[in-house]
């Protein structure tokens, strides 16, 4: 509880301070040292994080790219599997087409008419819109799967990728050529009236 002598403070701050003058130089010295040594460890961590920063925006740059070519994919087999299934629009279409077909047709008009104007228009639509979606799913699949050619050499498309953009294109083609029977009526025609 006493006062410290100065061998007991040198002793406890390491160094050999005898008098009260280099005690105080030796605590400015060791505090200008410690603040060089943060400074110089403050750049080091600033240098790291700019080097950091740099190695994440590559890194996204590279997989920036995959994930449009992985999106692009499953929005091709998507839209095939849409075409295949039919569509909200496409059933809406539908609707709307056999509602005017209903409104046009007279009711003294004969049977064959009334099926054409009101379930076979309706009936082309419905194969008109899921041509459409699967002509789409086969554009944005040949585009998911011809991207690499016009892109970074030496850099593969990801298996996954391949494989769901392959499937939307061969969804596309299923559902493009059910929709051209199904327009035709070569597949699932009307029945005859007569």
């Amino acid at each position: 509880m006493g006062t410290k002598t100065a061998d007991e403070t040198g002793a406890e701050t390491g160094a050999e301070a005898t008098t009260d003058e280099e005690k105080v130089n030796a605590g400015t010295i060791g505090e200008v040292t410690e603040t060089e040594d943060t400074d110089a460890e403050d750049t080091d961590a600033e240098d790291t994080g700019a080097e950091a920063v740099e190695v994440v925006t590559k890194g996204e740059e590279a997989g920036a790219s995959g994930v449009g070519q992985g999106a692009g994919a499953v929005v091709s087999a998507a839209l095939g599997l849409v075409s295949l299934t039919g569509g909200w629009i496409g059933t809406v279409a539908a609707a709307r087409e056999t509602l005017v077909g209903q409104l046009q047709t007279s009711s003294s008009a004969n049977v064959a008419t009334q099926i054409k104007e009101v379930y076979g228009d309706a009936w082309q639509t419905t194969a008109l819109w899921s041509g459409l979606f699967a002509l789409l799913a086969l554009v944005v699949g040949v585009v998911v799967l011809a991207l690499p050619a016009f892109g970074t050499p030496g850099r593969p498309q990801a298996a996954w990728i391949k494989s769901v953009a392959w499937g939307g294109v061969v969804l596309g083609v299923i559902g493009l050529l059910l929709a051209v029977l199904k327009y035709t009526d070569a597949l699932l025609g009307l029945p005859s009236a007569g």
